[in-house]
């Protein structure tokens, strides 16, 4: 008998032990998210090196109301979805747009926002208003985004592909670029908000009539992860974050 209640606890102190093991696994478990901090105002480095910016804020909150860690690193563009894809993070949050082609090997969340593709040129270039008016035109923009592929659909304009947006702004107003495309959030913010560009660039109109959706990426058929981004998007929404951090950071 008292073999018995001896052999009988020490299965349940391995029980319990197992309990307890996967729980602090489930505890300690963490995402990261990576984004290319070259986008103000959704991700960039401020003038103290520090990483910031609407998707930054928007991590940080939904790790809040999940109560699951969260973390972020920055990462260039040109390999941010290769990087998904071999599992060197779990999520991408850099103004990604949703697409037909990148749904084949990629699942999205829910919408956050949604943009258009912009034309920014240099004050008294105003004609390059149009996808059109770009023929013949040196045009800015940057490697393997949306306003890429956008200029792509016209054969005549000669596109020149940047590491980033602020490369093709810093060309054009070196004079060696007609005009830059880019998401109408960003071009806002460049003309907008910068101190450096209000007075030499405009915005003169957009390079596509389509609306695309801004959402956060992951590994194609991760529902774990995608079910607690979206549940966590839709408590921020619901207690008035989201429209805080929209605010916040000039998204309308």
């Amino acid at each position: 008998m008292k073999k018995f209640t001896a052999l009988l606890l020490i299965c349940l102190i391995a029980v319990t032990s197992i309990f307890a093991q996967g729980a602090k696994e489930s505890d300690t478990k963490s995402y990261t998210f990576a984004m290319n901090c070259e986008w103000p105002p959704l991700e960039y480095v401020d003038e103290n090196g520090n990483i910031t910016g609407f998707e930054v804020d928007l991590i940080i909150e939904m790790s809040k109301v999940s109560g699951v860690e969260m973390k972020y690193i920055n990462t260039a563009w040109d390999t941010i979805f290769a990087g998904l894809a071999n599992g060197q993070y779990d999520a991408v949050a850099s103004g990604v747009t949703v697409t037909e082609e990148r749904k084949k090997t990629i699942d999205f969340s829910d919408t956050l926002f949604t943009i258009k593709q912009s034309i920014i040129t240099l004050k008294g270039n105003e004609n390059l208003n149009s996808l059109n008016s770009l023929s013949g035109k040196k045009v800015g923009v940057q490697m393997g985004t949306t306003g890429h592929f956008a200029v792509e659909e016209n054969k005549d304009a000669v596109i020149k592909a940047y590491d980033s947006i602020g490369l093709a702004i810093e060309d054009m107003i070196n004079g060696n670029v007609d005009a830059c495309v880019c998401d109408s959030l960003i071009a806002s913010d460049f003309v907008l908000a910068n101190p450096n560009y209000k007075d030499k660039l405009i915005i003169t109109g957009e390079a596509s009539s389509d609306i695309e959706e801004i959402a956060i990426a992951v590994k194609k058929g991760d529902k774990e992860l995608l079910d607690l981004i979206n549940s966590s998007l839709a408590k921020l929404k619901e207690n008035g974050t989201m429209d805080e951090l929209m605010k916040k950071y000039n998204i309308i």
